[in-house]
């Protein structure tokens, strides 16, 4: 009777015990699903990435011209103030006149004393010709008038350049502005002398109507502009967008440029190739002598683009985390531009479309092989969008 009771409880145990063990390892995996984190998640699909390269620039007006005297001497008057518009022709300096007018005042006089010379001359080589003419005088007397004539005159053609050159010089003691533009720094005033031999320019006067941005590319940028070389250079500036200025404050310049030229020589030292971009300047914005930054755009198609927050770099290789079937994370080394904008990467290798990633909580929830409860970001983000 005892072993038939205790063959019925074993039978019984034995019976349940399956049960037992499905229902312990349901309450544990449920429990382990409770227990992971919530992380938000994205599914990465092929696009469109447009995504720009910014380059420090130098802002120069399209022309800068140094304003300097022709002649020497000491500064009376300054007509213009610094920053001031000015038009072409416009008195920009006044020099001192006195020793000037003085030179023209004496180059008249002997214009004048040379004309006397040449009636003189004029007169005595008639009269010989006349006298010759009637073989009263000899040819050797009239050839000699004759060259006097012609001294006398070329003496007056001498004089009348000298009264030529007194008056430019004379002239050139007033300053003016060889174009339209914005006058620069005035770093000599009244009573200075003034010299073309000087060092310092007068002043500088730009025209800023149209300006230039001066940037740099690399010799891996040139390579890219012209596709390896399959494209001519002047092909590829053609076809390039247009760019963007951003000021030294942070805004964006309302007016867009082109790319104008690119010089056709690498420098040694630095390696890149001078680039000029042309800006209009309507509203004298810009002056010569700002800097900012150009910015190139540039469209990537049918890549993948992800958030930078959702990778993570050690020792030199970035890592995206992938969520398998099992939702559980797999650190994934990635490729990615060095082109971005800030806030996201386009990643030339690692990930294929329809992979799911962990897109918060990198670096301190999401680690290499934990599990996970995945919530899809874009539709909770569709969710939440009418109630804001």
């Amino acid at each position: 009777m005892f072993k038939n009771t205790s063959f019925l409880i074993a039978a019984v145990i034995a019976s349940s015990l399956p049960a037992v063990l499905t229902s312990c390892g349901s309450n544990q995996q449920q429990m382990m699903q409770q227990s992971a984190p919530a992380i938000a998640t994205m599914t990465v699909t092929p696009g469109t990435a447009d995504l720009e390269s910014a380059y420090p620039a130098t802002i120069k007006g399209k022309t800068d011209i140094d304003i300097r005297p022709q002649v020497t001497g000491f500064i009376t008057k300054v007509h213009v103030d610094e920053g001031e518009r000015v038009r072409k022709g416009q008195t920009l300096f006044t020099l001192d006149q006195v020793q000037f007018q003085a030179a023209v005042d004496q180059a008249q006089a002997a214009v004048n004393v040379a004309k006397t010379a040449v009636e003189t001359a004029q007169i005595t080589a008639d009269n010989n010709r006349a006298l010759a003419a009637k073989n009263i005088i000899s040819d050797y007397a009239r050839q000699v008038s004759d060259n006097q004539l012609a001294q006398a005159k070329a003496q007056l053609a001498q004089a009348q350049a000298g009264l030529v050159n007194a008056k430019k010089n004379l002239a050139y003691t007033v300053v003016t502005s060889p174009s339209d533009g914005v006058v620069g720094s005035i770093p000599n005033r009244e009573g200075s002398l003034a010299s073309p031999s000087s060092a310092q320019p007068l002043t500088t006067v730009s025209d800023n109507s149209e300006v230039y941005a001066y940037f740099s590319l690399n010799e891996k940028d040139l390579l890219n502009l012209t596709e390896n070389g399959t494209k001519s250079l002047d092909a590829s500036i053609s076809d390039m967008p247009e760019v963007t200025l951003r000021l030294a404050t942070g805004e964006i310049y309302p007016e867009k440029g082109k790319v104008a030229t690119v010089s056709g020589v690498i420098d040694n030292n630095t390696g890149a190739a001078t680039v000029r971009a042309l800006f209009k300047n309507p509203n004298g914005m810009l002056r010569s002598g700002s800097t900012g930054q150009v910015l190139m755009p540039t469209t990537f198609s049918d890549v993948i683009q992800i958030p930078q927050k959702a990778t993570n770099e050690l020792q030199n290789i970035r890592f995206a985390y992938v969520v398998n079937d099992s939702n559980v994370i797999v650190a994934t080394p990635i490729q990615v531009s060095n082109l971005n904008d800030g806030k996201n990467f386009v990643v030339t290798s690692g990930l294929t479309a329809g992979q799911k990633i962990a897109i918060e909580g990198i670096g301190t929830k999401v680690r290499d092989g934990i599990t996970i409860q995945p919530v899809d970001a874009a539709a909770q983000q569709q969710q939440t969008a009418p109630q804001q």
